[in-house]
Order: C-alpha cells, then structure tokens, then sequence
C-alpha cells in the first residue's frame, strides 16, 4: 500500500469509527453512504466496518438508543487507533525517505503499521458484533443482502482510486 492510501485508510478509520454508526443510526444525513465516494469500509483495510446502512433496517428507537451506546464505548479506541495509524504511516513514510535506504528500518515501520491495521480490523469486527447482536434475524439478514449489494458498487470505486493513484505515480 502506498502512502496515500495508507493515510487514507488511517484516516477513514478514525472518522467512522468515531461517527459513521451514530450519524446512520440516529438518520442523519449525509452519513458515509450518502456522500459522493462514501465508504462502505475502510478501503484496503477491508471488510465492512461501522458505515452499516443502518437507516435502511427501520431500527426501533430502543435499537438505535444501543446503537449509540455500543459507538460510544468503542470511540476511544478508535481515536487511539486513528492517532497510532497515522503515526505508524508517518514513521513508515519518513523510514522510506530516509537516505541512504534503510530496509530495516522500512520493514520495521511497516510491520508496526501492518500490526496497528490488524489490531483496527479486529476493533471494527467487535464493533459490528456488538451491532450485529441489537439487530433481528429479519433485520440481519436484510442487512446481508444490502450489502451484497453495495459490494460492486464499493469495487468499482476501489478500481477507479487505484487508476487515479497509478496515474499519480
């Protein structure tokens, strides 16, 4: 992954985890999914994260109530994760521009980063849980077919930004 997309994903973690689920449960617009380019996830990163589309589920008052709660106990660790993502890619971006070449030093920084990303993957994947477990069968398994979907829409997206970032190159 290069450094735009690293910071990018870096980024996108620390921004939905701390609001994507309270903006879609509460309805607001303009959530992740309503946003020209609005993740479905977290880029590179992978998987679903906390940009359900949640507002599509009809999700009773006392469901929406534990959705904010659920947000709420995980919006520390995700502002930690978001600090300790964009550190780790500001030490792997300067371990790559450091002269003369230091491969030590790049893969050190890298596997530091790679460690951080699998620890927000694992975050992201409690969180859904928890979410998960407010939602009905009915309601789950509406949520499995949105996302099925969403997912050629989200991979056509990931194909143009990795165009884009190829012609940048």
């Amino acid at each position: 992954m290069n450094r735009i997309g690293q910071f990018a994903a870096g980024a996108a973690i620390a921004a939905m985890l701390t609001t994507a689920t309270t903006a879609i449960a509460q309805g607001r617009p303009g959530g992740p999914r309503e946003r020209p380019g609005g993740a479905a996830g977290f880029g590179r990163l992978g998987g679903p994260g906390p940009g359900l589309p949640l507002r599509e589920l009809n999700l009773s008052d006392a469901q929406q109530q534990q959705v904010r709660e659920i947000e709420q106990r995980h919006r520390d660790a995700a502002r930690q994760l978001g600090d300790r993502l964009r550190t780790a890619a500001d030490a792997q971006r300067q371990a790559i521009e450091t002269e003369p070449v230091n491969d030590n030093l790049i893969r050190t920084a890298t596997q530091q980063l790679a460690e951080i990303e699998a620890d927000a993957a694992i975050e992201r994947a409690h969180l859904r849980s928890e979410i998960l477990a407010v939602l009905t069968a009915e309601q789950q398994a509406q949520l499995k077919k949105l996302e099925a979907a969403r997912e050629p829409r989200a991979e056509r997206q990931a194909q143009r930004l990795e165009r884009r970032q190829r012609q940048q190159q």
